[in-house]
């Protein structure tokens, strides 16, 4: 899957993610293709955990939403999450279902927003969170969070933690690999 990450440390905002694509058994390095696991909306980085199907729908999605598109605080993600999920089921044919049981229908989507507002993270069911220090998603997102947790007081800046992170996902986790992208800023 991917090792992607989120850091708010010292008035400064990173996130990072590799740029491994897996399918099945086959690992699609970046020699042989250009994932960018990382794009920019308005003033928002936006990162993606799952299927590959999801970035180009929503990178052409939240794109296309202009005004509607406000990643700025907790509350402005979960509405422009509400209104991506309708988007979805109607433009793009989201497969809503995953268990019988579930309270909600699913997005199939987890994210990871960060902007010089803060970081968040968004999950199937459009539960938000807005983080105060990192996290992580994918599946080298154990080894990253480890590996952010054992530098934190020690390493000074956002981007050197995330960097860590995923170097981290990289190092433990088949599914993750180099080279890695990492976008760094002030916070407001």
């Amino acid at each position: 899957m991917t090792t992607c990450v989120v850091v708010k440390k010292n008035g400064q905002i990173a996130i990072a993610a590799d740029s491994l694509v897996t399918f099945g058994d086959t690992r699609l390095s970046h020699d042989y293709e250009v994932n960018e696991k990382i794009f920019q909306v308005g003033e928002s980085y936006v990162t993606l955990a799952g299927t590959a199907a999801h970035f180009p729908v929503m990178r052409k999605l939240l794109a296309g939403m202009g005004e509607d598109c406000r990643l700025c605080s907790r509350e402005d993600v979960f509405d422009t999450f509400s209104k991506v999920h309708e988007i979805l089921k109607e433009k793009y044919f989201l497969n809503t279902k995953e268990e019988e049981e579930d309270p909600y229908e699913s997005s199939q989507i987890t994210a990871l927003i960060a902007n010089p507002n803060g970081i968040f993270g968004v999950y199937s069911y459009r539960e938000v969170f807005s983080f105060d220090r990192f996290w992580g998603i994918g599946s080298g997102r154990n080894f990253a969070l480890g590996a952010m947790y054992a530098a934190w007081d020690h390493t000074a800046s956002a981007r050197e933690i995330a960097e860590i992170g995923v170097k981290a996902g990289a190092e433990f986790d088949k599914s993750t690999s180099g080279p890695f992208r990492i976008h760094s800023f002030p916070m407001k």
